[in-house]
């Protein structure tokens, strides 16, 4: 069994994978779009002209998997109650990966020495998704 995290990004999953690719060296596994569906939506699940956007896509940051979706192309994403981890090797790692999400994004606790970490952050990327990056030893 595993457990893997399945992002919606409401109408913006294509401009994600693409900042992932840059800001995190995401390696897309794969995409399916509306249109490319074996089995059409059921009515009202998505609106009409969606065809192009993604019903499914999978993408890996340091082996980890991540999965992701326009969804319901509401144009409303909300990541509430929940953060993803991204531990690294190295301080230098954490400016690496801290500094491009943070690009149109907010930081909510800079990077630092804390008590657990010789190096660790906390920010919210451009489409609200909450990142936690630290040298965890």
């Amino acid at each position: 069994m595993s457990v893997e995290p399945y992002l919606f990004f409401e109408g913006r999953c294509e401009e994600a994978l693409e900042f992932y690719k840059k800001a995190l060296g995401a390696q897309v596994q794969m995409v399916m779009r509306f249109k490319e569906s074996p089995e059409p939506p059921p009515p009202g699940m998505v609106p009409p002209g969606s065809e192009n956007k993604i019903m499914h896509a999978s993408f890996t940051v340091a082996g980890t998997t991540i999965m992701v979706s326009d969804g319901g192309v509401s144009g409303h994403p909300s990541f509430k109650g929940f953060s993803l981890a991204l531990n690294v090797q190295s301080a230098d790692q954490t400016d690496r990966y801290f500094k491009p999400l943070a690009e149109g994004g907010s930081v909510q606790m800079p990077l630092g020495k804390t008590f657990w970490s010789p190096r660790f952050g906390m920010v919210t990327d451009r489409f609200g998704v909450q990142w936690m990056i630290g040298v965890m030893a």
